[in-house]
């Protein structure tokens, strides 16, 4: 079956403690029914930007490693749910439960799907 990430984006200085009980109880309503229906395969949030290290390769082959994402943007990943869904509708309906629930917009996107020669299913 074809898989999804689905992810929230919140912008720069999002401040994940001041999310309040009613938006929690919302955000485990929707894990809850995603596990239910067996599309979830596995979610997480991220911590701030402010943690992330960004890997580059250089022009002599080295790698430099700096502070913060790698991409200069007002918003920024904040969490995701991996799911299995049987289109990209199906996918985006779950999208639209994660606008919600998490009160932030979402991106749904398909992965590439892989062959068994691939070390795919």
């Amino acid at each position: 079956m074809p898989q999804y990430l689905v992810a929230i984006h919140h912008p720069d200085g999002y401040d994940g403690s001041l999310e309040g009980e009613e938006m929690m109880q919302d955000i485990d309503v929707l894990n809850e029914e995603m596990q239910a229906t067996g599309a979830r395969l596995f979610a997480g949030g991220l911590r701030p930007v402010r943690d992330a290290r960004s890997l580059r390769k250089q022009p002599d082959g080295k790698v430099l490693v700096t502070d913060g994402p790698y991409l200069e943007t007002k918003e920024h990943v904040g969490g995701f749910w991996i799911l299995e869904a049987a289109n990209l509708e199906e996918a985006v309906e779950w999208g639209r439960k994660a606008v919600v629930a998490c009160r932030a917009p979402v991106e749904v996107r398909p992965f590439f799907e892989m062959g068994p020669d691939d070390g795919g299913k």
